[in-house]
């Protein structure tokens, strides 16, 4: 069974590697366009092309990433984004086992106490 310290701990530890984070949300996508040249009934197939998009306001933006670094920091920064959220969701789970072990120590210790009040004293009270 986990303690209440080590759950909290491990909260902490979670809000610090969140801080230390940079990210984005979206996704790094592969874009191939078919090209149709003179003299060829069949078109060629270009690419792959790469693109940055994601949702904002119901809409889909995005823009070309044209250099391979470009790219790389997309990707990275997109992987950060999801380490991100299986972060927030640990850290949502741990916060609900905590309330959890809170308010089943809170009712140990109000059943613990109904225990020790003495059953003679409610007897010398009704006379």
């Amino acid at each position: 069974m986990e303690s209440t310290q080590a759950i909290q701990a491990r909260r902490e530890d979670i809000v610090k590697q969140i801080q230390g984070m940079r990210f984005v949300r979206g996704t790094v996508n592969e874009q191939f366009l078919a090209v149709r040249h003179k003299g060829k009934k069949e078109p060629v197939r270009r690419g792959p092309y790469f693109l940055f998009s994601r949702h904002e306001g119901g809409r889909t933006v995005g823009h070309r990433l044209t250099t391979p670094d470009e790219v790389t920091q997309a990707r990275q920064d997109v992987a950060q984004y999801k380490i991100f959220m299986a972060l927030c969701e640990e850290f949502v789970g741990l916060t609900e086992r905590l309330c959890e072990l809170e308010r089943a120590h809170e009712a140990v210790v109000q059943s613990e106490a109904l225990k020790k009040t003495p059953k003679w004293r409610s007897k010398l009270t009704r006379k």
